[in-house]
C-alpha cells in the first residue's frame, strides 16, 4: 500500500516554495504602500519579509539537496535527474543540472542578495523602493519554480533508481562551481538595477544610487567575469576539441550582460566627477538587466541548440513575457524623467579621461550589438524563412578582434588623460614612452616568430599598456619618494593601502592584459594535430616524444573508462604520464564523454584526448594533439583580474575614510582625481 510519508520531502519543498512566493507577494505589496507613503513600519515589515523569503528558499534548497543525497526517488527532479551511484559532489550539484533545479538556484540567490540588501544598505530615499523592484523580480522568479517548473512534485510510485544528470555534467568537478558563479554575477547586477529604479521612481537620478551600488556591481561583474573563465575551462577539459571559446550561442549571451556592465563600471567614473552620461549610466545598467533575462529565455525556452542549453521546456513564454515587461516599464521610466537625466554640462573634448571612457562604451557596446545580433539572426531567419542558417565564428572574430584592439588601446591611455582637457606636451610625452614600448614589443615579438596581424598588434599593446601601468604607478609614487623619508618599498605599500581602489583597478588592468596575452598566444597559434601511436613506440608532436605505454580500462560503481597511458618525453628526458580517457556513465544514457589529459607549462600546453575506440585487441592509440601557446596565462590572467576586483572592494583605511567623510562634507566629489576602475 502506498505510504503518504514518503512524499513529505516533495510536499515541504512545495510548501517552502509557496511560502517564499506569499512571503514575495506581501513584500512587494506593503513595501511599495510603505516607501509611497513614507511609513516605516510597513517599510520594516517588508523589510522582515525578505529575510523571511531568503529563510523560505533556504529551506526549499535544503530539501532538493536532502532528496538528492539521499536518494529520494518519490521527488520527480530527483528521479529524472539523479542516481543512486553518483560521487556526492555530483549529486549536489545536480540540483542545478537541469531546468527546475536551476531556477530553484536563481530564485535562492536572488532572495539571498534581497535579504542581504535589506539588512545592510543604508536607510535612506532609495532603499525601500530598491527593495521593492527586488522582491518584484523575486515574485518572478519564485512563482516560475512554484507553478511553472516545479522541481518538487511528488511521484506516487517511486522508480528504483534515476538515469543520473547529463554525462558532460558529471566529468569535471568545475561544473559544482561554473554556474554557481554564473547566477552570482546574473543576480548580482539586479542590485545596481533596483537602485537604478529607484533613482527613477524617487526623482533622484544623480550620483547617490550609483555610490550605493559601487560595490554591489563590481561584485555581480566579478562574479560574471569568473564563471565566464570557469566556463571556458570546463569546456577545455571537457569537450574534447582543445578549445575554451567557440562563440556558442549560450557562451554569447552571457557573455552580453558583462560586456554592458564593464562599460557601466567605467561611465560612472564620469557621472561621479563631472556629472555627466545619466542617462548613458540609467541605460547601461537596465541594459545590463534585460540581457540577463533575454539571455535566460534564450538558454532555457529551447530555441537553441547548444551543449550548455537546457534543452525545450514550459518556461521560454514567461521569460519572454519577463524580458518584454521589465524592457518596457524601465525605458518607460526613463522616458517619463528625461528632463531630469539629461545632461546639462557639455564634453570639454574628446582628448579627455570622460572622452575616453566615452568611447570605450561606445565599443563596448558596439560589441554588444555584434554578438546579440550574429546570435540571434539564425533565430529571425527561421522565424521569417523556415531556414536553417549560422552565424560561425569567423563573423564573431572578424567583428570583435578589431573592437578589442580598441578597447586595448583606450585602456592604456585613457587613465593617463586628465579630466576636462588633456595637455599637449603632456599627451605626447606619454604616448612617445607607450607608443615605443609597443614597437619594441612588437619588433621582438616579430623576430621570435609572431607574424599574424591580430597577435602581434595584441603583443604591442600588451606592452602598451604596460607601461602605461608604469608611468601611472610612477607619477603616484616619485612625488611621494621625493616628499618622504622612507624607502620606496614603504612608500609603495603605503599607496597601495591608501589608494585601494586605484590600485585594485591597476592589478585588474594587469590581468587583463595577461589574458589578451593568453588568448593571442593560444588563438592565433594553435596547433591540432591526430595521431596514430603504436604501443610501446613514440611519436613526435612539437617538440616532444608521445610514447604509448598500455591502455586501460575503469569501472567504478557509476562509471566505466577507457583510454590510454602515454609518457611525453622532452630532449630525451622524461616530463609526465597522461591518461586521456572515455568515460560512459551509469543510468539511461551510454553517451561516452571524453576526459582530455593536459599537461601545463608557463609557454605553452600538451592536450591530449583519445579520438578512436579503446579495444582490448588494437595495438595502437589514436590520439588527439593539441598545443596552444599561453593558454595557462588566461587562468593566471582571470586570478589576478578576481585578487585586484577582491583588493577594490576591500574597506579603505581609517585616515582615508575620514578625509572622504570630510571632502563630502565640503561638497567635493567622493572620486579621487586619477581614480581607475
Amino acid at each position: 500500500m502506498f505510504d503518504p510519508t514518503q512524499l513529505s520531502l516533495a510536499y515541504l519543498g512545495s510548501g517552502s516554495v509557496l511560502l517564499a512566493l506569499g512571503l514575495a507577494l506581501y513584500a512587494v505589496l506593503v513595501g511599495a504602500l510603505g516607501a509611497a507613503r513614507h511609513d516605516a513600519r510597513l517599510q520594516t515589515s517588508a523589510r522582515y519579509a525578505a529575510v523571511g523569503i531568503f529563510f523560505a528558499m533556504t529551506a526549499a534548497v535544503v530539501v532538493m539537496q536532502t532528496a538528492l543525497l539521499t536518494d529520494d526517488f518519490s521527488v520527480k527532479y530527483v528521479a529524472e535527474h539523479s542516481i543512486s551511484t553518483s560521487p556526492t559532489w555530483v549529486k549536489v550539484a545536480t540540483m542545478w543540472a537541469a531546468l527546475e533545479g536551476s531556477i530553484l538556484l536563481w530564485a535562492w540567490f536572488a532572495a539571498g542578495y534581497t535579504a542581504l540588501l535589506a539588512l545592510v544598505a543604508p536607510n535612506d530615499a532609495l532603499r525601500p523602493w530598491a527593495l521593492v523592484v527586488m522582491n518584484a523580480v523575486n515574485v518572478f522568479f519564485i512563482s516560475v519554480n512554484g507553478l511553472v517548473a516545479n522541481p518538487f512534485i511528488a511521484l506516487a510510485t517511486p522508480p528504483l533508481e534515476g538515469p543520473g544528470p547529463n554525462p558532460l555534467l558529471q566529468n569535471h568537478w568545475m561544473m559544482a562551481v561554473h554556474p554557481i558563479l554564473i547566477y552570482l554575477g546574473y543576480v548580482g547586477l539586479t542590485v545596481p538595477f533596483a537602485y537604478a529604479m529607484s533613482a527613477l521612481i524617487t526623482k533622484r537620478p544623480g550620483s547617490e544610487w550609483m555610490t550605493q551600488t559601487r560595490t554591489w556591481t563590481l561584485v555581480g561583474w566579478g562574479f560574471l567575469g569568473l564563471g565566464k573563465v570557469a566556463g571556458g575551462w570546463w569546456s577545455y577539459e571537457v569537450l574534447g576539441w582543445g578549445g575554451y571559446w567557440a562563440w556558442d550561442p549560450v557562451e554569447n549571451v552571457s557573455i552580453l550582460p558583462w560586456l554592458t556592465a564593464t562599460a557601466f563600471i567605467h561611465s560612472v567614473q564620469v557621472q561621479e566627477r563631472r556629472r555627466m552620461l545619466k542617462a548613458w549610466n540609467l541605460l547601461l545598467i537596465i541594459l545590463t538587466f534585460a540581457l540577463t533575462i533575454l539571455g535566460t529565455f534564450i538558454i532555457r525556452a529551447g530555441v537553441i541548440s547548444s551543449v550548455h542549453a537546457f534543452g525545450d521546456g514550459p518556461v521560454g513564454p514567461y521569460f519572454l513575457g519577463f524580458f518584454l515587461l521589465v524592457s518596457a516599464v524601465s525605458f518607460g521610466l526613463l522616458a517619463l524623467r528625461w528632463d531630469q537625466v539629461r545632461d546639462r554640462a557639455d564634453l570639454d573634448s574628446v582628448v579627455s579621461r570622460e572622452g575616453s571612457f566615452l568611447l570605450g562604451n561606445v565599443l563596448f557596446l558596439a560589441m554588444t550589438f555584434a554578438v546579440l545580433l550574429g546570435t540571434l539572426f539564425p533565430l529571425l531567419v527561421e522565424a521569417v524563412t523556415g531556414e536553417k542558417v549560422t552565424v560561425g565564428a569567423p563573423f564573431f572574430n572578424q567583428v570583435s578582434f578589431p573592437l578589442w584592439l580598441g578597447i586595448l588601446a583606450l585602456m592604456g591611455i585613457g587613465p593617463l588623460l586628465p579630466w576636462r582637457k588633456a595637455e599637449e606636451q603632456s599627451l605626447r610625452r606619454n604616448l612617445a614612452w607607450m607608443l615605443g614600448g609597443a614597437l619594441v614589443a612588437g619588433a621582438l615579438a616579430y623576430l621570435f616568430g609572431v607574424r599574424k596581424f591580430y597577435p602581434l598588434m595584441t603583443v604591442a599593446l600588451c606592452a602598451y599598456n604596460l607601461v602605461s601601468l608604469g608611468l601611472l604607478l610612477s607619477g603616484a609614487l616619485v612625488p611621494r619618494l621625493r616628499l618622504s623619508s622612507q624607502g620606496p618599498l614603504r612608500v609603495f605599500v603605503q599607496y597601495a593601502t591608501e589608494s585601494r581602489r586605484r590600485f585594485g583597478s591597476m592589478i585588474v588592468h594587469f590581468g587583463v592584459v595577461v589574458i589578451a596575452l593568453g588568448i593571442a598566444g593560444s588563438g592565433g597559434y594553435r596547433v591540432d594535430q591526430q595521431l596514430r601511436v603504436t604501443l610501446g613506440e613514440s611519436v613526435p608532436f612539437q617538440g616532444y616524444e608521445l610514447r604509448a605505454i598500455d591502455r586501460f580500462m575503469e569501472q567504478t560503481p557509476g562509471r566505466i573508462s577507457a583510454g590510454a597511458v602515454v609518457e611525453v618525453w622532452r630532449d630525451g628526458r622524461f616530463v609526465a604520464t597522461l591518461r586521456p580517457r572515455v568515460n560512459v556513465f551509469g543510468g539511461g544514457d551510454t553517451q561516452p564523454v571524453p576526459t582530455p589529459d593536459v599537461l601545463y607549462t608557463a609557454w605553452h600546453d600538451v592536450y591530449l584526448n583519445v579520438a578512436g575506440p579503446v579495444r582490448p585487441d588494437q595495438d595502437f592509440i589514436v590520439l588527439r594533439a593539441v598545443q596552444s601557446p599561453l593558454i595557462a596565462w588566461i587562468w593566471i590572467g582571470t586570478a589576478i583580474l578576481a585578487f585586484g576586483t577582491a583588493y577594490t572592494l576591500l574597506p579603505a583605511p581609517r585616515r582615508q575614510k575620514r578625509r572622504v567623510t570630510a571632502a563630502a562634507a565640503e561638497g567635493v566629489p567622493e572620486t579621487v582625481p586619477g581614480a581607475r576602475v
